[in-house]
């Protein structure tokens, strides 16, 4: 079992994942989501995939490495080029990885919560949150 300091960063991970399902609904390609309200979804996004870049890089190496499946060094990659190169960033590689990677990802992350030794009450806590109000599914874990 893997400390309860990972659940805050997986559960900060996953309610970005949410965000940005909900921010790019609305679209069927990186060109209107591009240009999109004077780019409102898609600096939104940007700064949300740098988010989870950043809270990737605080779970437990030895977690990550249980979930092969998942580019954990290409995610920190991403938000080191994010808040390093804002001006690089290409509106088809931040929209394919939306479309691609993020449902993958949050598959994974919720079987690392089963890894990790968590008082329950503080899962729920934290999904009652209004923080994390997209992430009540994870009620189930909380029995």
């Amino acid at each position: 079992m893997y400390s309860d300091k990972n659940l805050i960063y997986i559960l900060t991970i996953l309610e970005a994942v949410e965000k940005l399902l909900i921010y790019t609904k609305k679209f069927s390609n990186a060109h209107d989501f591009w240009f999109a309200d004077d780019q409102l979804n898609f600096n939104a996004s940007s700064n949300l995939l740098l988010a989870i870049g950043e809270e990737t890089g605080k779970i437990d190496e030895k977690l990550k490495n249980e979930f092969s499946n998942i580019q954990w060094q290409a995610i920190k990659e991403l938000r080191n080029s994010l808040a390093h190169d804002y001006r690089g960033s290409d509106p088809d590689i931040l929209w394919q990885i939306i479309q691609t990677e993020l449902k993958p990802l949050k598959q994974t992350l919720i079987k690392m919560i089963d890894l990790i030794e968590y008082d329950t009450k503080m899962l729920l806590s934290a999904i009652k949150s209004d923080y994390y109000k997209h992430l009540r599914y994870l009620n189930t874990k909380t029995s």
